[in-house]
């Protein structure tokens, strides 16, 4: 069996370059993988796409690396404390995909499922059906949703095995 184990964040992050697109667990501020964040500040990666619950605030989580101008692309449900954030996004400098939480945790599973699309009634008649197929399920209209595709996912754990299984400890079970 592989020993899935590392020794440092910087091992960790191994292989993670310009212009990928990461997933990053955590709710709000909690059982976010700040240690691995303030790593890819440090490795200066730059056009990265985020995929996450939040964005972080100004001076934590994924707010560093919007700081240093490292996300090209947030993908997130909610997005409200971060002035930074708000900043780039208003002038043009970040692309950003509002996507509903419930649809955003189901594209993450579903990618890891190998489920690559799924329809959710999530966003019908707003601006996140925009662009996509509907279709109508038991009188109900629905949008169809793909699965994300990341080339990296990051998640804080409170401990791992060699295997790979992590074990989450406190509200970071998210």
């Amino acid at each position: 069996m592989i020993n899935k184990k590392v020794n440092s964040v910087t091992e960790a992050l191994q292989g993670i370059e310009d212009n990928m697109t990461i997933m990053l667990g955590g709710f709000g501020l909690c059982g976010i993988p700040e240690n691995s964040i303030a790593e890819l500040v440090k490795k200066e990666v730059t056009n990265l796409t985020c995929i996450s619950n939040n964005a972080g605030v100004d001076d934590f989580g994924l707010g560093l690396l919007l700081q240093k101008k490292q996300i090209k692309k947030m993908i997130s449900s909610y997005v409200g404390e971060n002035a930074e954030f708000e900043r780039q996004m208003l002038s043009g400098e970040l692309e950003v995909e509002l996507t509903p939480q419930g649809t955003l945790a189901e594209k993450c599973r579903a990618a890891q499922a190998g489920i690559p699309a799924f329809f959710t009634p999530a966003g019908y008649g707003t601006e996140v059906a925009d662009g996509k197929e509907t279709r109508e399920f038991n009188g109900k209209m629905h949008v169809l949703e793909h699965a994300f595709k990341a080339d990296f996912s990051i998640v804080k754990a409170w401990k791992g095995d060699e295997a790979g299984n992590l074990i989450f400890k406190g509200t970071a079970r998210n």
